[in-house]
């Protein structure tokens, strides 16, 4: 294991913090932050900002110039060592005359994985990895979870009152939390690669279902994904409006009304659902990293039940609904207190009036 410096770990914060700037616009591609040191100065620096556009490592190049022969360059994952749309990163970090690469983590796509570094060390340059990887595993959660598991990131979104209500018996819920609060879902919306819900909820609120960012902040749009069992939507809904693409799930056994019309795929049944392993999958099939679930009590908890939320995003307004409330969950038959479901708390925060949470599921 290498020895790193408080340069090295300073260079690489750095160089995280650079990548974080895709994250509303990388997709699919990972987020990636590149820094080009001498010593401690840092000479050159940039970020991956959309696919199909140059990488970090050659925005770093670029600024640097000719200061990159001899100098460290430290990069959030693996340089790439294949031509895709973009020159492999790997050859220009040697044609530079970089002398030393540091790595937060290995880039697990089939057509990188180890061949990067593989490059650099038959060119001679020094090439060491693991510095900070944790942080960078974690930005990337929904790359790394797409390529290694198969099926992209889970993220359930819900806003829910003190007693743990996400809108009445009748189906109202607007507004639970605070414009603060819905500000703050834009962005996470905008970091997904789909944003998922349920039939259910279509019918009933009509979402449209789209990032909302400020003027001038990239994004790529998310896109929608719509579970519709039994065929019931059809291109009058707002998700069908054409301001970003969308895909309606349906049952295999059956031929929706729309199929002519809208983007759609079949998946098997589960039970009185849909086989949702299978759904992720085909969405991992199609480059998607994270998903954003917003939906009802059903859905949600379906996922929760089948071991497939990842995290929860959870907004919680200083408010009360009500013992009539519709639950966060449904269907998770929870009888005893040996069966409840912890989980850890990763962030919380103050936005506006509510509290936001980070949890993740605490796996047995």
């Amino acid at each position: 294991m290498p020895t790193w410096t408080a340069t090295d770990h300073a260079m690489m914060a750095r160089a995280l913090q650079l990548a974080e700037r895709g994250a509303c616009s990388t997709k699919p591609n990972p987020m990636v932050g590149c820094v080009i040191a001498r010593k401690d100065k840092i000479v050159g620096e940039g970020f991956h900002l959309r696919a199909g556009e140059p990488h970090a490592e050659a925005h770093a190049l670029q600024a640097a110039g000719t200061r990159a022969r001899g100098a460290t360059a430290y990069v959030t994952l693996e340089p790439c060592a294949h031509m895709g749309r973009t020159p492999p990163c790997a050859d220009a970090l040697v044609a530079a005359g970089i002398a030393r690469v540091v790595a937060a983590c290995r880039d697990p796509y089939a057509p990188v994985d180890g061949e990067g570094f593989r490059k650099l060390m038959a060119a001679g340059v020094v090439t060491e990895t693991g510095l900070m990887e944790a942080a960078a595993r974690e930005l990337n959660r929904g790359f790394f979870s797409r390529i290694e598991r198969g099926r992209p990131w889970v993220r359930v979104k819900l806003a829910a009152s003190l007693d743990g209500r996400t809108g009445m018996a009748s189906g109202e819920s607007k507004w639970i939390t605070s414009r603060a609060a819905r500000a703050d879902v834009q962005q996470w919306r905008a970091r997904s690669s789909a944003l998922l819900t349920g039939s259910g909820t279509v019918l009933a609120d009509d979402p449209q279902l789209t990032a909302r960012l400020p003027d001038g902040q990239p994004l790529a749009p998310p896109l929608r994904v719509v579970l519709d069992t039994r065929g019931r939507l059809g291109a009058r809904h707002r998700v069908f409006d054409g301001a970003a693409r969308t895909l309606a799930v349906h049952a295999l056994d059956m031929i929706p009304g729309y199929a002519d019309e809208i983007s759609a795929f079949a998946v098997p049944r589960d039970g009185d659902g849909l086989d949702l392993h299978a759904m992720l999958s085909q969405l991992a099939q199609r480059d998607i990293n994270e998903v954003q679930v917003e939906a009802g009590a059903t859905l949600c908890g379906a996922l929760l039940r089948d071991g497939l939320v990842d995290e929860l995003l959870l907004y919680v307004a200083p408010v009360l609904l009500g013992d009539k409330g519709r639950p966060l969950f449904s269907g998770l038959g929870i009888n005893l207190m040996a069966d409840r479901i912890g989980f850890d708390v990763v962030d919380q925060r103050q936005v506006g009036p509510d509290l936001r949470l980070l949890l993740r599921p605490v796996r047995a």
